[in-house]
């Protein structure tokens, strides 16, 4: 691909201006999305009207680019992907009738409460952060998250540009097989994490002992013994997996904007893992913070014993009975 000839900024700027083009159509999806849930969630009070649409948007949007064979695929793999994490979302009480009620992310009371940044515990500038991060800046990362997809668009569509031949075993099919990976480590974590949550309750409602990690009351079995948060780490590597096809796409670019989105992903993960971290150790202090130091966050331990250090049994622990 000529870089001269073919300006991809540029395309994103007459793309958006240009009615009916997919850079048009899917960012006027973006901005309805985000208005949406801002006024749906300052109505109702539930703040995860965005957590909803999470699995949903992106594939949407990446059918909205679909032009050429690779630009299908792309599409079907995202599909694959939040055809999943919407079951997950789901089977977890996330989706109820009416569609904006369900479960709330636990963190946005924290938040609200003022107990991470004191401001947003009054109402203006909650109202703020609900419009600008939580509705508006979250739903056009989603959109961000599948630029590749508007990359491999414009190198097809635009005649300025000339798309690299879609080619499966080479990067395309590299980027494939890579995704398609991710998805299945993420759905054996999500799984992983349901059944030890849904046998943790069922424990404390039955009014038994629990012992082992389930006195501690969090994973730390299966993939949760390799890193502490394994979904999350798939979730990063799926869309810095689906950037390569953006490469392949322009022929070998390395960098081209669309990198922006996984980027910015990453990046949110760092700060929700930190975040989730922090709640984990106010509610399990010594335990959790014996697990963060024998198993790493994000990033497997290539070397050394993950096995857990050899000690007394966990003492039993009686809590409240909670249903799932």
């Amino acid at each position: 691909m000529d870089e001269d000839q073919c300006d991809l900024l540029q395309s994103v700027h007459r793309g958006i201006t240009t009615e009916g083009s997919a850079y048009y159509n899917s960012f006027c999806a973006c901005i309805a999305v985000s208005a949406l849930t801002f006024v749906v969630s300052t109505i109702t009070g539930n703040y995860s009207q965005v957590d909803k649409l999470w699995s949903i948007v992106p594939f949407v949007y990446t059918w909205m680019a679909v032009t050429d064979q690779r630009t299908l695929l792309m599409a079907i793999l995202a599909s694959i992907w939040g055809i999943r994490l919407t079951a997950n979302f789901s089977r977890r009480g996330g989706y109820q009738w009416p569609p904006w009620q369900g479960d709330e992310d636990y963190r946005w009371a924290f938040i609200q409460q003022g107990r991470l940044v004191k401001i947003l515990k009054h109402r203006v500038p909650w109202i703020l952060f609900n419009l600008t991060f939580i509705s508006f800046y979250q739903n056009f990362l989603l959109l961000l998250i599948v630029a590749p997809s508007f990359v491999a668009w414009t190198v097809a569509s635009d005649p300025s540009c000339s798309a690299a031949p879609f080619n499966i075993f080479g990067l395309d099919g590299l980027a494939t097989l890579l995704v398609l990976g991710f998805i299945l480590i993420e759905s054996i974590a999500d799984n992983q994490q349901y059944k030890f949550q849904t046998e943790k309750y069922n424990q404390i409602n039955a009014g038994v002992e629990r012992r082992g990690e389930f006195a501690d009351g969090f994973c730390q079995s299966g993939l949760f013994a390799i890193v502490r948060k394994p979904n999350y780490a798939a979730e990063q590597s799926i869309w810095i997996s689906f950037y390569l096809f953006s490469v392949a796409a322009t022929g070998g670019m390395i960098m081209n904007w669309s990198i922006i989105g996984c980027l910015l992903l990453v990046s949110l993960f760092q700060g929700s893992g930190w975040f989730t971290e922090h709640l984990t150790l106010i509610k399990y202090p010594l335990k959790y913070a014996m697990y963060q130091k024998r198993v790493p966050l994000y990033v497997p331990q290539l070397f050394g014993s993950r096995t857990p250090p050899k000690g007394p049994e966990t003492a039993p622990l009686v809590e409240e009975k909670k249903a799932m």
